[in-house]
């Protein structure tokens, strides 16, 4: 493994930080996936965008420079136990214990000197892990609520497919039973028809027209096969054979 300059502590305020790139070595990601992560994740406003800096690392027997985002502070660890749950959930745990080894580092605790004061240090321990542990949850409720936003959307695409789908369907099968007159005046290449014997032919069979969509007209009517084939003695589906 490569290794690795880490920027943990600011020397003005003494603020623990964690870089994107060690971020990838604990979850056994590369870098650049890390940081599409970081950049998506901040685009749609989930996490904070974290400042870039310029670390060096040793690669093989180079020095090499490269950009990292720094995740500082509460702010900064609440975010990145997001990028890790969204990247692998499996590892949200090493990515909480390497915040606490940081901050134990950077704590410098003295031993207490009474029974009150270890009271405290005890419940301040506490709250950090339960802080730790609704961090870790909140980061996997928010994974969670991404994947459903997303199988809602798709579930909704597919749905406006099937009712396009289904709506050809019924036109399809419409046009083998029904037929309009400039239809089958271009299928018998100009033979005339007349609408009013058609519609006579329909008051005597007890069958009804259909009115259909005529980019010219609006709406035509459309004929019944039967009227048809008693009419002019033509299958709509097959003129030519008649």
């Amino acid at each position: 493994m490569n290794h690795l300059t880490l920027i943990n502590i600011s020397s003005s305020s003494e603020e623990i930080t964690m870089s994107s790139r060690e971020i990838a070595e604990l979850v056994e990601s590369r870098h650049d996936d890390v940081k599409r992560s970081i950049q998506r994740l901040a685009e749609k406003g989930i996490i904070s965008l974290p400042p870039l800096a310029e670390v060096k690392i040793q690669r093989e027997r180079r020095e090499e420079t490269v950009s990292v985002y720094r995740f500082a502070g509460e702010q900064g660890k609440r975010d990145s136990i997001i990028v890790v749950a969204q990247l692998s959930p499996e590892f949200t745990a090493r990515l909480v214990d390497r915040w606490q080894e940081l901050e134990s580092q950077n704590s410098k605790p003295k031993l207490p000197e009474n029974y009150l004061d270890a009271l405290k240090a005890l419940v301040a321990s506490e709250e950090q892990k339960q802080l730790a542990v609704a961090q870790r949850d909140e980061a996997v409720r928010t994974k969670a609520e991404i994947g459903t936003r997303r199988e809602a959307t798709a579930m909704a695409t597919a749905s406006v497919q099937t009712r396009k789908v289904n709506a050809l369907e019924v036109q399809l099968d419409k046009s083998k039973q029904y037929s309009t007159i400039k239809r089958m005046e271009r299928a018998c290449h100009g033979q005339k028809f007349d609408w009013r014997l058609l519609k006579s032919v329909c008051q005597d069979l007890g069958i009804q027209p259909t009115d259909v969509y005529d980019q010219n007209y609006g709406t035509v009517r459309s004929y019944p096969a039967e009227a048809w084939m008693e009419a002019y003695a033509i299958d709509i589906n097959n003129p030519n054979e008649i």
